[in-house]
């Protein structure tokens, strides 16, 4: 089981930028997919983006463009930079190392896997 920290949300007016970050808890992530997800209240949780080990990266549409996952290995940390944010954007984020490939994780057809206790991010003025 990959353990990770999640940190870096905040309060922040639309069309700012916060970027969070994923950090390996006594875990290594180097060799692993990572993926971010989200939950809003009363809503499910959204696949937002997942890195390969490769680096190869997938987003969901309601982000793409606007958001860029990138990993540091010499960091053992996965980021999630946020540009552009709207209050759509609210909610909880969590990464996890998903119990599949990134390919299919957008789409929900892979477990999301064990994540921290996320990090809150909300988009308000």
């Amino acid at each position: 089981q990959v353990r990770v920290v999640e940190s870096g949300g905040e309060l922040v007016q639309p069309g700012g930028s916060l970027r969070l970050s994923c950090e390996g808890s006594g875990s290594t992530l180097d060799g692993y997919a990572i993926g971010w997800f989200r939950q809003a209240p009363g809503k499910e949780r959204e696949g937002v983006s997942c890195i390969a080990s490769t680096g190869s990266t997938y987003y969901a549409d309601s982000v793409r463009g606007r958001f860029t996952i990138s990993r540091d290995n010499a960091k053992n940390t996965v980021y999630l930079q946020m540009n552009s944010l709207k209050p759509e954007d609210t909610a909880v984020y969590y990464c996890a190392a998903p119990l599949g490939p990134c390919f299919g994780y957008i789409d929900g057809e892979v477990d999301f896997g064990s994540s921290g206790q996320g990090t809150q991010v909300t988009v308000s003025s």
